[in-house]
């Protein structure tokens, strides 16, 4: 994990730390308030930037060849790409702009998080053949449930996900991270506008969701839980497309192909609990992290439906409960 911070009241140093952190670009206006403060934290191809601006800024940029994501806290972003303009503000979560396409706008005042990944895990995720790739093709969230949906995936990785990660080692925390960088990217794809949206199943599809494809699949994720394994990893395992695996897990298991995978992991989690000593040094946070799971209320909460008692519990009488 990398962090930095920028805290001035220089437009030039500020241009040219904007320019380093995404991509060459150019500050208009000059503006009597030229405080700036940016942090940012960077792990597993993940960044996220917090940044606070006492001043108007315009901007007019390169490509930034990554997903880059927008949570607006206060003041508003004007994007001005292409001639339109179209305005952000305090609640709205968005895409700032294509991968592989300049952008322009203003900041006005504004207190904003930008979170940035890989565009290619959207491809990953989406579980397109060959060289098929996504775009985005809107920047705002298709209604107002999705912009909160978005708006709280992007809220726990920032809360939550580096702050475990931060704890863990490599390993543990590289899974933490990508279990939660998967499911943001998911996120994506299910609220932003974009080529992959469908819902129609092919006579394909339906006819390998069978319960030989089941067994496979669960074969699979039993032997790869520990691996940062998508959708698309599952499918080819078997070998069939992925929507006739989700359709398999629904109809023959009555849950979905990565809800099967968590219940997988959390059963891990349990019997790591269980065979730790009590008096030792194995902690719940560090077990969790170790199995993908970064929130520990949702951890407490799910192992509690599942085993009826709290994993602290299960840790401290050593396997007997």
């Amino acid at each position: 994990m990398t962090q930095l911070f920028f805290d001035s009241g220089d437009l030039e140093a500020t241009e040219a730390f904007l320019s380093a952190a995404y991509t060459p670009m150019q500050i208009g206006g000059r503006p009597s308030d030229t405080r700036a403060r940016i942090s940012r934290t960077e792990v597993g191809g993940l960044s996220v930037d917090r940044l606070s601006f006492g001043y108007t800024m315009g901007y007019d940029a390169g490509c930034l060849g990554k997903v880059c994501l927008v949570t607006m806290h206060s003041g508003s972003i004007v994007d001005t790409t292409g001639g339109r303009e179209e305005i952000f503000g305090p609640g709205e979560t968005f895409l700032l702009a294509p991968h592989d396409r300049p952008y322009a706008g203003r900041v006005h005042a504004a207190r904003y998080t930008i979170t940035m990944f890989d565009p290619r895990l959207l491809n990953r995720v989406a579980s397109l053949p060959g060289e098929t790739g996504v775009r985005i093709t809107g920047a705002r969230p298709v209604g107002p449930a999705e912009n909160r949906r978005l708006g709280a995936a992007v809220a726990y990785l920032r809360d939550h996900v580096l702050d475990e990660s931060a704890a863990c080692d490599d390993d543990e925390g590289g899974l933490l991270v990508s279990t939660a960088v998967q499911h943001l990217a998911a996120t994506v794809l299910k609220t932003l506008p974009n080529s992959a949206r469908s819902d129609r199943a092919t006579p394909r599809d339906t006819r390998d969701a069978h319960s030989d494809t089941l067994r496979r699949a669960v074969s699979f994720i039993e032997a790869n839980a520990h691996r940062d394994i998508t959708l698309a990893d599952i499918a080819a395992s078997v070998p069939v497309t992925p929507r006739a695996v989700q359709y398999a897990f629904t109809r023959h298991a009555g849950t979905t192909p990565l809800g099967h995978l968590r219940r997988v992991r959390l059963d891990r989690a349990h019997a790591e609990l269980r065979a730790a000593e009590p008096s030792g040094t194995t902690t719940v946070a560090a077990v969790a992290g170790r199995w993908g799971f970064a929130h520990q209320g949702r951890f407490a909460a799910a192992y509690r439906q599942a085993y009826g008692v709290a994993p602290s519990v299960t840790l401290r009488t050593g396997g007997r409960r």
